[in-house]
């Protein structure tokens, strides 16, 4: 029969805690580099008259998880993530454009890309007028403008939002 001494059952311990750490390390570099998920799953949500977003402005609609952006008169709905690895990207009022925090990347207030490693602009959605209502069909993702697209880009309007000071 076979004796079980302290020295082997402590090798075993060691061994199977090693391979459950492996375990551990290859489960975190799975999740950090498989694609992220899509945004809310897609469907149609009313926005309301187009009115209802002044000519200059970003309204975060928490329904969609998107932002709905008047950019000289053009409506825009816009992803919250971010193209480079999916943060979630924030309108900065001082600034008037996106700035992502997690990289460094900026948009202008049409989502066009500025600055940053993001590979193009921030990815938009569908937007079609049924009767006097905006809609927007976040089943359908449209892909940003590459770079060098600056149709909307004005000056910021102050200090950004990712300035350390």
């Amino acid at each position: 029969m076979l004796q079980q001494t302290r020295r082997k059952f402590l090798n075993m311990g060691w061994k199977v805690g090693g391979a459950l750490l492996g375990l551990a390390a290859g489960w975190t570099v799975f999740e950090s580099v498989r694609p992220l998920d899509t945004e809310s799953g897609g469907g149609a949500i009313k926005l309301g008259p187009a009115s209802s977003y002044p000519t200059d402005t970003a309204t975060y609609l928490s329904a969609g998880r998107l932002y709905v952006v008047n950019a000289q008169d053009q409506i825009f709905a816009l992803s919250q993530k971010c193209p480079h690895l999916g943060c979630r990207v924030p309108f900065c009022d001082s600034s008037g454009r996106f700035e992502c925090a997690c990289h460094g990347s900026v948009y202008d207030l049409a989502g066009e890309w500025i600055a940053g490693p993001a590979p193009r602009g921030m990815d938009r959605f569908a937007v079609s007028q049924d009767g006097d209502s905006l809609v927007v069909d976040t089943s359908v993702v449209i892909p940003g403008p590459e770079h060098g697209a600056d149709q909307y880009l004005t000056p910021p309007k102050g200090p950004s939002c990712l300035e350390k000071g």
